[in-house]
């Protein structure tokens, strides 16, 4: 019985070609099919690499039915090899239903780890690692955009965002409304690539950078911001205590309320915990 062949997961550069590995090229030049999100793109990269591959064309709209294609190579023993335009494929980019498939069939699925854009900028931008949240691309539309900021406004860890240079003004002004012009921010454009640039400050400090530089109107940024405030931790054993000794003296609601304000808890569980206290002594 043939062995299964593997599918590959294979991180691509995301500007400058010397940036692909050498394990990279290996798998590339090996593998029976290449599944790539453009193959106008990955067939570009695979001839300045010297290569010439099967190139399966697996995007966003047609990824489901490419799988029994790649499922078929696979079962035969034949290596696939999925790459994206640039960079990390599956980070905001398709592939996880093939991959996922792929997992839930018993078939080997092996990353090639290599350029991520979000990690390159993340590394460079002054704000910290240790803990970080890629949101990806926001909504397009500005009210669904902004809305979705609101909820991003106070998370407590360093945020990655992607954009494209048609929106980058209008995401930073909506920032500078809703994260306040003084929130530390690190804007990344044209990563690897000859006219690198990165721009660091506040919001309202970087969009003045990005509006005085002639290039700022081209390429594809990458931008990490500043952590919020976030809300304060409080354990269920403070918040209970503290709920209770507001019962003694006002109602459900406002020691509900009350807790909320004083620990930082969310108010629907003080008052989850505040209902529970008061029906016990009743």
């Amino acid at each position: 019985m043939t062995d299964p062949g593997t599918l590959y997961v294979v991180a691509t550069p995301i500007g400058n070609l010397d940036d692909i590995s050498a394990r990279a090229c290996d798998v590339l030049r090996k593998a029976v099919i290449v599944a790539a999100e453009d193959t106008r793109r990955a067939g570009q990269l695979l001839t300045l690499l010297g290569l010439k591959n099967r190139l399966l064309s697996l995007h966003e709209h047609n990824e489901t039915k490419r799988v029994d294609e790649v499922l078929a190579t696979l079962r035969s023993g034949g290596d696939v090899a999925l790459i994206s335009d640039a960079g990390t494929p599956l980070i905001s980019d398709p592939g996880y239903r093939v991959v996922e498939r792929v997992r839930s069939e018993g078939l080997p699925v092996s990353p090639i780890p290599g350029c991520c854009a979000a990690i390159a900028a993340l590394s460079v931008s002054g704000l910290p690692t240790d803990r970080f949240r890629f949101e990806g691309f926001l909504p397009a539309r500005p009210v669904a955009r902004r809305n979705r900021l609101k909820e991003l406004a106070d998370v407590p860890e360093t945020l990655i965002l992607y954009e494209s240079v048609h929106r980058i003004d209008e995401v930073l002004s909506d920032l500078e409304a809703l994260f306040g012009a003084e929130r530390p921010v690190t804007l990344a454009r044209e990563l690897t690539k000859r006219y690198e640039t990165i721009y660091r400050g506040t919001v309202a400090q970087v969009r003045e950078q990005l509006a005085a530089d002639p290039g700022g109107g081209k390429g594809e940024f990458t931008l990490v911001i500043a952590a919020g405030a976030g809300r304060p931790v409080v354990s269920s054993r403070e918040l209970e205590r503290v709920v209770g000794l507001l019962l003694q003296s006002v109602s459900a609601s406002q020691a509900a309320a009350l807790a909320a304000d004083i620990t930082g808890a969310r108010k629907r569980e003080a008052y989850r915990i505040a209902s529970r206290l008061k029906a016990q002594r009743e």
